[in-house]
């Protein structure tokens, strides 16, 4: 049987839990992802944003369709070849939820390229960022030009002959080729060639002139060359076209010898896995096209055509020009927590002191990464007292500064245990790259266990005390990952409390060793007990509400996804339980409509960071809970992953986590809210109305919050 994507695995067979079933209950997963994407698209359309921020969003939804198509319309089409007929739970088969995608899709493609082409170029052009062919270039920017092809593209590009003696190449996935038809001058003979446009080039030649910078696409370049690769042949067309391939390979951990050799198969088999989308130059003609489509056995509801540009993710490179910084937003330096600030006479204060002190939440990027979390691995692998240094990674950076710290731990004879999740998307072969580098470090490496994704964020420091060994605990709701740190919003927990320090050290157990059976002092683990833990406390709100006392529920994600969980939050809101759900992606609730979720509101917050963070409330008849950690209300997170949610009872942390909510549901400036159609509108301010952006207001905020430590009082400045 044909595997099913994460959100809807199990859900086909557990139909009879479900009260619920239908597109009147549950929105599509992938279509309510394209709102999302939708969402960003809106950011690039805001003409209030500055320009090279606009242009960035449009670089982030080609990203995201790329990774749209290799992952779930990838999966979709596998599922369609092997003639899956069981509907998902919002009724629809996998053909009817390729046709869907293919018009939404369509209309999204129609919108982007009309904001960045009709909208942000010529306010480029304004600028001072000129975009030229190579005819329109004077002539000694024309010599620069030729002098960068000759150096730069000639020695890497090689035009490959399609013929009785040359099959037709194979296309790599997300790279742009030019699909060539030529006539030989001596036979009259009707040729064909492809040549692959370098993908470790820049997309753009840049150039200075008087009038500022001039932008040359490589591709045009070559066009304006194609004399120089194919002398005594006639160029009778040359158009761009590229593939998209499928990232969604089956696997079968169960039978596999050795996860790591598995996984470097699957990266091997990715390479060549088939076409899930074609995007053509719509001017390529008629027989060429067919002919690109018959060779990569293709359908013509695969086939994207466009006028212009392919492949706008590069757009990057324009929002990376150096000397335009006044066309983006200004540069956000993270702060220093507060807990780590001293006097100028005063010594740097140890880590381990400061969370000895107080448990403590840091906010990224509004707190510094590398000041916190990234120096908290890095003074444990330092410090003499240091016994043990335990972690788990999901993802991080090519030359990570934690996975360095670790390595220089395990040299000093320090236990340094880490546990790798090699199936990690589009970062398995970075893992497998670190993973290798900390095993010769004399690094203990795990993989984890067979059928479930390691996707915690949790680290655990041993240090021998004067009055015995202690462990300090960071808890995060990101990856351990330096870079995505200063664009992703993200909570990290300090602290040692024994209770939690002891449920992540039987969390590390779990995985490195056999516990089927752990149990758990205060935190939420997943796949055995998270579950039943929130149903237990939406029970609880239930409960009140239904005797007339106070229900209550907030709870922010990235996605909100499981069928059950909708299900209780449906009853929960019909027995009248109050709640907001901040999801910034796929949410398959429908909030607000009668007889079904009237006390259901849903918001998501779309802007300059990217909001990862997930944080739980309950109202818990007065005994206010707040939990905090990796894991969305989605199947994978709590049926098919291990995950870590911890509960924060230090009464200043909850009162800056109540604050940190109730700022994102008052924005008017950055937060959507679903309509009880499905379709999300965006909030205004209203007329007199204070402006609230959450990005900014809490960047303001990290700025001014001096206080030496935590308390309640401080972080309730706005």
């Amino acid at each position: 049987m044909v595997d099913l994507p994460d959100n809807e695995l199990k859900y086909i067979m557990k139909q009879d839990e479900l009260n619920f079933f239908g597109p009147d209950y549950f929105d599509n997963y992938e279509l309510s992802w394209l709102k999302f994407n939708w969402r960003v698209l809106a950011e690039a359309e805001r003409d209030d944003l500055p320009l090279l921020e606009r242009v960035k969003f449009i670089g982030i939804v080609c990203s995201n369709l790329d990774e749209f198509f290799q992952k779930r319309v990838g999966g979709l089409k596998r599922q369609f070849h092997a003639e899956l007929k069981e509907l998902t739970v919002d009724g629809r088969t996998p053909s009817e939820q390729l046709r869907e995608i293919r018009k939404e899709v369509l209309k999204m493609i129609k919108r982007y390229r009309s904001c960045y082409l009709d909208s942000l170029k010529p306010l480029l052009e304004e600028e001072g960022i000129s975009f030229r062919e190579y005819p329109e270039l004077e002539p000694a920017l024309q010599d620069k030009a030729d002098e960068y092809f000759e150096k730069q593209i000639y020695p890497i590009i090689t035009p490959l002959a399609v013929d009785e003696a040359h099959p037709f190449p194979f296309i790599s996935n997300k790279s742009r080729s030019l699909a060539i038809k030529l006539k030989h001058l001596e036979t009259g003979q009707d040729l064909f060639a492809r040549i692959k446009i370098p993908s470790n080039r820049p997309r753009w030649v840049e150039l200075d002139s008087s009038s500022g910078k001039v932008l040359l696409s490589v591709k045009d370049l070559i066009l304006a060359k194609l004399h120089r690769v194919f002398p005594g042949v006639d160029v009778l067309s040359a158009n761009v076209f590229r593939v998209t391939r499928n990232a969604d390979i089956e696997r079968n951990e169960e039978e596999a010898d050795d996860l790591l050799e598995m996984i470097e198969e699957e990266l091997r088999e990715r390479r060549f896995a088939k076409v899930v989308r074609l995007e053509i130059d719509n001017k390529m003609p008629k027989d060429v096209k067919n002919y690109i489509i018959q060779k990569l056995g293709l359908k013509k509801t695969d086939v994207f055509e466009m006028d212009g540009p392919i492949g706008l993710a590069d757009v990057m490179q324009i929002y990376s020009l150096k000397g335009f910084n006044h066309l983006k937003y200004e540069s956000w330096t993270p702060a220093l927590h507060p807990v780590f600030r001293h006097s100028i006479d005063e010594a740097l204060p140890s880590v381990f002191n400061v969370i000895r002190k107080n448990d403590f939440i840091v906010h990224h990027p509004y707190h510094s990464f590398e000041t916190s979390t990234q120096r908290f691995v890095e003074e444990a692998s330092r410090d003499p007292k240091v016994l043990a240094i335990k972690q788990t990674m999901y993802r991080t950076s090519s030359d990570s500064p934690l996975m360095h710290a670790l390595m220089r731990a395990a040299d000093a004879d320090k236990q340094v245990a880490i546990l790798i999740e090699l199936k990690a998307r589009f970062d398995e072969e970075r893992n497998i790259i670190w993973a290798q580098r900390l095993e010769k470090a004399g690094v203990h490496v795990s993989y984890g266990i067979t059928g479930l994704k390691i996707h915690s964020k949790i680290t655990i420091v041993v240090r021998e005390e004067n009055d015995g060994l202690r462990r300090y605990v960071h808890i995060g709701t990101g990856n351990y990952h330096p870079d995505t740190a200063q664009l992703y919003e993200d909570f990290g927990y300090f602290t040692c409390r024994e209770d939690i320090a002891s449920d992540v050290s039987d969390v590390f157990n779990l995985l490195t060793g056999y516990a089927p059976d752990q149990t758990f002092k205060k935190s939420f683990v997943a796949p055995k007990h998270m579950r039943n833990n929130f149903e237990n406390l939406i029970n609880t709100e239930i409960s009140e509400a239904e005797n007339g006392r106070k229900g209550r529920i907030i709870a922010k994600m990235n996605s909100l996804e499981d069928p059950l969980i909708i299900q209780r939050l449906y009853e929960a809101s019909e027995a009248g339980v109050k709640i907001d759900l901040i999801v910034r992606g796929v949410c398959r609730l429908f909030p607000q409509r009668e007889g079904l979720s009237e006390n259901i509101k849903v918001h998501s917050i779309i802007g300059r960071f990217l909001e990862h963070s997930r944080c739980y409330y309950f109202y818990n008849q007065g005994n206010e809970c707040y939990y905090m950690g990796s894991a969305d209300w989605m199947h994978r997170n709590l049926d098919a992953r291990v995950e870590l949610l911890a509960p924060i009872e230090h009464p200043a942390l909850k009162k800056y986590l109540k604050f940190i909510l109730e700022v994102n549901l008052n924005d008017n400036q950055q937060r959507w809210v679903m309509k009880s159609n499905g379709k999300y509108k965006r909030i205004k301010p209203k007329k007199g109305q204070e402006i609230l952006n959450t990005h900014y207001l809490l960047m303001n905020h990290a700025k001014r919050n001096l206080d030496p430590i935590p308390k309640a009082d401080t972080y309730m400045k706005s």
